[in-house]
């Protein structure tokens, strides 16, 4: 029995369908403050999920839910994410996720429960140094959020130290796409992913897409990310797992694909799948915005056997489906 924090989530929830075709049983808690019930009851029409609708910050739900399951180990998402809040308001990002973590961590030690696998972040680099980004990268975050997630990594080093409790945390670039039979998909509120909102613009004479800074020194002066396919990061996971249930130690690997796409190539992609054209407004830099952040993923691949699969093109085909489906469910 595997319980999954965050589950109802985007990256959770196409997790959670990893592991019930990994013939998995699976649990999971999350608030639904930004996951959807509705994700929930479609992955259980795919095997044996069982959800609690709990808070990380509830000691007396997470107690509950521990203690009274035959867990094996667990995968942790639930997290607040956006960098923008989180600069406004970091208090709300060092109580959640930080205060969370420590909470879920207890109580997986009070009920004798020694793996966990981590959804960290690129984030906790900061500014790059160099490119591509491997593991021996400084961690140096510009933003509460990614601070939050370094803190939590070295608070799984200590746990590790102090009590055994192995961890391997996964250190996301730019996730996207959707399940390639669009069960599920990416469900945000707001929409600040590049993908989707690109896609937006394409139904119900949607809204001029922006483009945010057009000088940087990259090949066409917009910004360069690695964007990893949803379902190939959601097998990391999986591997990742099977890593810790094998005696692996704690460590920790970036997900990416080592290539890197910019912003208008990664909108005239956009273009090709829909066969629309898509109305752009180009706006001025946004700040913080660093020009290129692409992964050196040759740990993963060496240690967990991870091989990124899937294309770009593949990505947003997935993704321009499941935006069709719920543009229907949300009408």
């Amino acid at each position: 029995m595997i319980l999954v924090t965050g589950g109802a989530g985007y990256i959770g929830s196409h997790c959670v369908m990893a592991l019930l075709e990994g013939g998995y049983d699976v649990i999971i808690f999350d608030n639904l403050s930004t996951g959807h019930i509705e994700t929930v009851e479609n992955l259980k029409k795919y095997g044996n999920v069982t959800f609690y609708q709990g808070d990380l910050l509830d000691k007396s739900s997470l107690d509950n839910v521990l203690s009274n399951k035959n867990i094996d180990a667990v995968i942790h998402f639930a997290a607040f994410s956006q960098v923008g809040e989180s600069v406004k308001n970091p208090e709300k990002y060092y109580i959640n996720n930080v205060c969370g973590t420590i909470n879920l961590l207890s109580a997986m030690l009070k009920n004798n429960i020694k793996k966990i696998v981590f959804s960290s972040t690129a984030a906790t680099y900061g500014e790059p140094q160099y490119i591509p980004i491997d593991e021996n990268h400084p961690q140096n975050p510009i933003n509460p959020y990614g601070q939050t997630k370094l803190m939590i990594e070295h608070i799984m080093d200590d746990y590790d130290k102090a009590y055994g409790l192995k961890s391997v945390r996964l250190r996301y670039f730019n996730v996207a796409g959707a399940d390639s039979n669009s069960r599920i998909g990416e469900w945000h509120n707001p929409e600040t992913h590049l993908i989707p909102n690109i896609l937006k613009s394409t139904f119900n004479n949607g809204k001029t897409f922006e483009m945010y800074g057009d000088d940087y020194d990259t090949k066409d002066g917009t910004c360069v990310r690695d964007y990893i396919n949803i379902e190939d990061l959601a097998k990391a996971h999986i591997l990742a797992l099977k890593y810790l249930e094998n005696g692996g130690e704690t460590n920790f690997f970036n997900l990416g694909t080592k290539d890197g796409n910019s912003v208008k190539e990664v909108f005239s992609m956009c273009e090709k799948v829909t066969g629309q054209k898509i109305p752009v407004k180009q706006m001025p830099r946004r700040a913080g915005d660093p020009a290129s952040l692409v992964a050196n993923n040759s740990k993963a691949k060496n240690i967990l056997n991870w091989m990124p699969e899937k294309t770009l093109e593949t990505s947003i085909k997935t993704a321009y489906v499941w935006e069709d489906n719920l543009q229907k469910i949300l009408k």
